[in-house]
């Protein structure tokens, strides 16, 4: 994985993404040890566009791997607002560091900063195309909670037809096959029909598609949650109507299994009830520290520094 730019997870082998879960379980259990592995290395985080968990994350990471951070949060604190190009940007800051993260409402923003960029880039997500450093943090979290993420029932609900960390994770999972699907939608937002495609093309794995969260939540082993956005929907009363059919109080949870996991990529706005935080099943913010804890890993794999004591994954393990 040296200097290779990461812009979506579909250029990462299964094997590559199991080294880095492998890697974040390592990282979580010898932080101290790793506390020097990219001293002298610097991070750009080029924000484009309003962040704070995944710009933090990203900074921090590079932080508590002993290397250093530089970068802007808006592009009104760039050169983009006298008029200058990504591509130029990118030629310029691959100058001063190692490797960049970029976030960009653009789609395919991240793909001509890798082209111009003589370092490696990772997209921290651009428009409503990818994020895929929020798909490793989903799924460290399932390995972290199950100890593996196949052979699981995950429900996604909410905004199935905008939510870009959905459709990522279906397509990761998809690759690793056997898993089932059930997606939890008002008709106004359910799931595209190139994600559907997807999961029919992968023979291991299948899908329901249902309009109501009770009817199945005690079916699931991991429920992914996602807001239902009143901007979505043409006609009000429709959204009223449906809004707290997504709403995850104790009362729902009620009905699910002790062991399964709540996700959420986070903001929350109020489609999980606080209350539901001190439940064991919620996971949201365990998926925060995940999310860092892989793109230490991710970072360190790019750049090429070894982590110190890390012994890889057997063979036979990353083919399991």
């Amino acid at each position: 994985m040296v200097g290779q730019s990461v812009i979506t997870l579909d250029t990462l082998s299964i094997s590559q993404i199991r080294d880095l879960l492998h890697k974040a379980a390592y990282i979580d259990a010898n932080r101290k040890r790793v506390a020097h592995t990219c001293g002298g290395r610097v991070l750009a985080t080029l924000f484009y566009e309003p962040s704070t968990r995944t710009r933090l994350s990203f900074e921090t990471a590079m932080l508590r791997l002993g290397g250093q951070v530089i970068g802007f949060a808006g592009a009104q604190l760039a050169s983009v607002s006298k008029g200058e190009s990504i591509a130029d940007t990118l030629k310029t800051v691959s100058n001063y560091v190692d490797v960049v993260a970029i976030r960009h409402p653009k789609e395919g923003a991240a793909l001509v900063a890798s082209r111009a960029a003589s370092v490696p880039v990772i997209n921290a997500g651009d428009g409503g195309h990818m994020h895929p450093t929020q798909t490793l943090a989903d799924l460290a979290t399932l390995q972290s909670r199950f100890g593996r993420v196949t052979d699981l029932t995950i429900g996604l609900c909410g905004d199935l037809t905008f939510g870009r960390t959905v459709h990522s994770l279906i397509e990761t999972l998809c690759r690793f096959g056997n898993v089932r699907f059930v997606l939890i939608s008002p008709d106004e937002l359910k799931t595209p029909r190139y994600v559907i495609d997807r999961i029919k093309a992968t023979p291991s794995c299948s899908y329901v598609e249902v309009k109501d969260l009770v009817s199945v939540i005690g079916d699931l082993d991991v429920l992914y949650m996602t807001r239902v956005q009143q901007e979505r929907f043409f006609n009000e009363d429709d959204y009223l109507r449906l809004r707290d059919t997504y709403i995850l109080d104790e009362d729902k949870l009620s009905k699910a299994k002790p062991s399964m996991a709540v996700l959420h990529p986070l903001p929350r706005i109020n489609e999980i009830a606080v209350e539901v935080d001190a439940d064991p099943r919620a996971a949201y913010f365990e998926q925060v520290k995940n999310g860092m804890l892989m793109r230490m890993a991710l970072e360190s794999s790019l750049v090429g520094d070894q982590l110190p004591g890390y012994e890889p994954l057997d063979p036979k393990e990353v083919q399991a």
